[in-house]
């Protein structure tokens, strides 16, 4: 009788023969609008000193390989760490990086420092804010109580952030499987074995609805704000909402960084989407260090018709045991989503 192997063994091959493209480099000059280059990552692992991209050269190397004309930086946080990665990447590389800054979520009591972190941040040279997702989920304030983003003592520094022209990125929630059960029935449980840090099916977290509820409400209250919900707008499992969002607020745009597992697996809706609102979605990747591996899935889907292909190099993908298929966009449209919505944000990238 054959050995039969276990089901988590399970690396199956496919079968199946279609057309298959290679792009090794992006049809138009791009802007990867979601980088993560600094020390602050890499503060989890080690001890905060090494950066996440240690060899600056040999990532403009990539980026040239690619035809990555520039990329955002959005590990600036604040302060000495700020001024530091300017110095590495914006200041000796002008016109080829984006730093953003973070603020400091021990402050969320007081506004007014919120409100003048930031400011500093921008007169030195941040180009935008990160929000990650620990607000909501993790960062609680003097009294123990989680802190979400429509929190009213937030509303100024959401205010401050439009009226110094600095977009908002912001990474709200996870995907919605990792607030599920982890059980037989979690389309990410590969993923939540291996990280069961990535689980919030417990309830010391809010509920993934609360979070995107949130996201909404600030979206709405700051009209004068740009937003970019990263990672397919924060719920790319549901493009119903994602669509629904873009059409209600001008101030709302996504990207599609470490998600064209989802939004491959459902090629028309996602194509439909970006059709609808070129002007609105942004090319990223959010590769952790920035080696080029990723690049050629993202290529193809974005610019072939090419079906059911991998959308990671990693076996097994890291979101999903499933295949993905490409959106074909045309020309025009490429062109928006790979460098000018994000030059247009960015003003810094437009040249």
């Amino acid at each position: 009788m054959p050995h039969i192997p276990l089901l988590s063994q399970f690396r199956p091959r496919s079968t199946l023969r279609a057309p298959e493209h290679h792009v090794l480099r992006a049809r138009f000059p791009a802007v990867d609008a979601h980088a993560h280059l600094g020390r602050w990552l890499a503060s989890w692992v080690g001890d905060g000193r090494e950066w996440t991209v240690r060899h600056v050269p040999t990532l403009l190397a990539t980026m040239e390989a690619h035809n990555i004309r520039a990329m955002v930086n959005l590990d600036g946080r604040w302060g000495d760490e700020l001024e530091v990665n300017l110095d590495r990447y914006d200041r000796a590389h002008p016109g080829r990086f984006a730093t953003f800054c973070h603020v400091d979520w021990q402050d969320v009591d007081s506004p007014e420092a919120l409100v003048g972190s930031l400011a500093a941040s921008a007169a030195a040279g941040a180009a935008g804010l990160k929000v990650w997702k620990d607000l909501g989920l993790e960062v609680r304030d003097s009294g123990g109580r989680l802190v979400l983003l429509d929190d009213q003592r937030l509303d100024p520094l959401w205010t401050a952030a439009g009226e110094l022209n600095l977009p908002v990125w912001v990474h709200s929630a996870d995907p919605v499987a990792f607030f599920d059960p982890v059980d037989e029935r979690n389309e990410k449980l590969d993923a939540l074995i291996g990280r069961p840090d990535w689980s919030f099916a417990d309830p010391s977290f809010p509920a993934f609805r609360t979070l995107i509820d949130s996201l909404e409400s600030v979206v709405a209250a700051h009209p004068g704000t740009c937003f970019v919900g990263v990672h397919g707008g924060c719920y790319p499992e549901n493009l119903g909402w994602v669509s629904r969002m873009l059409d209600t607020y001008a101030n709302f745009h996504v990207d599609i960084a470490a998600r064209i597992s989802e939004l491959g697996r459902q090629p028309r809706a996602a194509r439909t989407l970006i059709l609808r609102h070129p002007g609105r979605v942004l090319f990223g990747v959010d590769e952790i260090p920035v080696a080029g591996r990723e690049y050629p899935y993202y290529f193809r889907f974005l610019e072939t018709a090419d079906e059911h292909f991998p959308y990671s190099p990693d076996d097994p993908p890291p979101l999903g045991r499933w295949a993905i298929h490409g959106l074909d966009l045309p020309d025009g449209v490429l062109r928006q989503v790979y460098s000018d919505n994000a030059a247009r944000l960015v003003p810094r990238l437009a040249s």
